[in-house]
């Protein structure tokens, strides 16, 4: 092809572009979400949706891929049309943790995704059996120390948030404390309350009701920042776990051709909206926390958050195919 009719050809597509720039959305946008509905980011996905349709001036759609830890649905995501009209809200397991724990993905989340922004955080929480002695992370890494191999933490399965969280925390107070995964953060709760474990680390929203019932006691938060709906309890750096950090968050991507005006558009509504006293206050209603950063700082955070992940994978020898 000459370079005339190349000059031809795309002063002819000029004025398709700008006019796409000019009126997406035109069409509902499909929102994936890669977990049933019900469940976290299914809410978290509902919540924003509500807020953004306003916006946009269009409806989502959300569309729940279940399956393989979320996998199946991200690689929906990723293999869908980079229009703009499919959307995905991914979280810590299927774009931070997924690429080092499966073994066999047909993708790479952080390069075949590409970043809007970031949603919410909500930390989780160190909680133990009030049967166990210790009041604070010293004196349970104390009487771990002194019993290695004789504490056990429950999780809500090999390769979890919740049993990656306890690995970081072996790794980084040196303590032998022994993983029994569970078929979902539900039965390791009704176990660490029944006493049949003695800790673990669980997501804030699902570890309130017990702790305000007194059945489990909260020791450190993960989260660098006090969490709200437990003023009182410290952070794990606070109680002395140097460089402890984790925080599950939620944040809304695009298959990676998707235009960066596009990109930059869905970024500034998504944005404003989380500036909203309307939209903070439904996201701390599920016991999180709104958060805002720049496209760029987003991109420095997955990054970082991926590198702590990958080496919580590879220290626990957590594997999935």
């Amino acid at each position: 092809m000459n370079s005339l009719v190349l000059s031809v050809m795309l002063a002819l597509m000029t004025p398709y572009f700008a006019a796409h720039a000019q009126t997406y959305p035109s069409k509902p946008i499909r929102l994936i979400v890669a977990f049933p509905a019900g469940g976290g980011s299914d809410v978290m996905a509902r919540t924003l949706t509500q807020r953004l349709s306003e916006r946009l001036g269009q409806p989502f759609i959300v569309d729940n891929r279940p399956g393989a830890g979320g996998s199946i649905g991200t690689e929906a995501a990723v293999k869908s049309p980079a229009d703009g009209y499919t959307l995905q809200l991914g979280s810590t397991s299927e774009v931070s943790i997924n690429r080092s724990l499966y073994t066999k993905l047909t993708y790479d989340p952080l390069k075949d995704l590409a970043p809007i922004g970031i949603v919410a955080t909500t930390p989780m929480v160190l909680i133990v059996h009030p049967s166990m002695p210790a009041t604070d992370v010293k004196q349970l890494v104390a009487i771990a120390k002194s019993k290695p191999g004789q504490i056990h933490y429950g999780s809500a399965g090999s390769g979890s948030t919740t049993h990656l969280a306890a690995e970081l925390f072996r790794s980084a107070a040196g303590v032998d404390i022994v993983h029994v995964p569970y078929k979902g953060a539900p039965p390791a709760l009704a176990d660490l309350a029944g006493g049949h474990v003695q800790m673990m680390f669980s997501t804030l929203p699902a570890a309130l009701p017990l702790v305000r019932s007194t059945r489990l006691r909260p020791l450190a938060v993960t989260s660098r920042q006090r969490a709200d709906a437990l003023r009182g309890v410290p952070t794990m750096i606070e109680a002395g776990v140097s460089g402890y950090e984790v925080d599950y968050w939620y944040g809304l991507f695009a298959p990676r051709e998707t235009s960066g005006q596009t990109i930059a558009l869905l970024h500034k509504h998504l944005a404003a909206a989380l500036r909203t006293a309307e939209l903070a206050t439904d996201i701390r209603k599920q016991g999180a926390e709104p958060a805002l950063l720049t496209l760029e700082q987003f991109t420095a955070f997955l990054l970082e958050d991926a590198a702590r992940w990958s080496k919580a994978v590879r220290i626990s020898g957590a594997t999935a195919n």
